[in-house]
């Protein structure tokens, strides 16, 4: 049997197969009934790659039942697209997305993902819902300041009591599944060493960001989103900036850096450098959001905690 790509367009009840091979389309229902006629599917040909998009919840269920069976590639929404539109393909069609998913795959030689565990799986659902939570309280406390009358008020601070109560037995389970886990507990420590990086932050980059300590600098900087991007074309120079990467582990960063700037020797010394330099305070900062993701891959990677350099 030959190597085979297969693309998957995703929605909320079905998935949408193309074979490259020989072109045989399939939709298959997006549920554990549909994931076991997929596998069936697949298994007809040798499959070197199943490519489908990031789809927020939707692609989830395809991960956890069959990521330890079979090739899955996940790739960027925007990248596909942009790889359609370059093919000449302007149609956007559930069919069209799973022809022009399984091409690219095929046309770049995509490599499949490593599987997700379980536990990855779980503390990313319960790291979502957290940020839910957190949406919620935000909303209920903006309420509080113009709300007068005392049912409102009532109602609104019982909600709010609700809700953090709710954060906090999240976090203590997020906190119990990484502690279950050595890999994951050591690599906390390590995180909670680097001044500035709280619970919070430690849990987020190792939930959305599982290849910590596996990269290089260049690679953690850019899956973040936190290194800068050089425009020109022939004389002009246009402004530097940043974009893309994991917003997640880059908004869970913001905080960190604002604390490392004050706490953080190395750091407050880079910041102090960099304003003096006259750069704009928050290119300074997004500089030190940068250091952290590196500090923290370098010292995962090596296995050892921070320590204050000795004067």
């Amino acid at each position: 049997m030959p190597d085979d790509t297969i693309g998957i367009d995703i929605s909320k009840a079905t998935l949408d197969i193309h074979r490259l091979s020989d072109g045989k389309m399939m939709s298959f229902s997006n549920c554990p009934a549909g994931f076991k006629a997929l596998s069936k599917f697949c298994a007809q040909t040798t499959v070197t790659r199943v490519v489908y998009e990031a789809t927020g919840a939707y692609h989830g269920g395809l991960e956890r039942a069959l990521g330890a069976h079979l090739p899955l590639v996940k790739v960027n929404p925007l990248q596909a697209r942009r790889f359609a539109q370059a093919q000449g393909v302007r149609a956007k069609t559930d069919a069209v997305d799973a022809k022009m998913l399984a091409a690219m795959g095929n046309a770049f030689a995509l490599q499949p993902d490593d599987p997700a565990t379980k536990i990855q799986h779980d503390l990313k659902e319960l790291r979502s819902f957290r940020s839910g939570l957190i949406k919620d309280r935000t909303g209920i406390m903006s309420r509080l300041k113009t709300q007068t009358l005392p049912i409102t008020c009532r109602q609104s601070k019982t909600r709010l009591a609700q809700v953090d109560k709710n954060i906090a037995e999240i976090n203590a389970e997020i906190d119990r599944l990484i502690n279950s886990n050595d890999t994951l507990a050591n690599s906390m420590k390590i995180l909670r060493s680097i001044p500035g990086i709280g619970a919070v932050c430690a849990s987020t980059i190792l939930i959305e960001m599982p290849e910590i300590g596996s990269m290089d600098r260049k690679q953690v900087a850019c899956l973040t989103g936190v290194a800068p991007m050089t425009r020109q074309s022939g004389q002009w120079r246009g402004k530097s900036f940043i974009q893309g990467g994991r917003k997640v582990v880059r908004d869970a960063l913001y905080m960190p850096a604002l604390v490392a700037m004050r706490f953080n020797p190395d750091l407050k010394a880079k910041y102090q450098a960099m304003i003096k330099a006259g750069k704009p305070p928050k290119v300074a900062l997004t500089a030190l959001m940068r250091k952290l993701i590196e500090l923290a891959n370098a010292l995962i990677k090596a296995n050892r905690n921070w320590v204050i350099k000795e004067a």
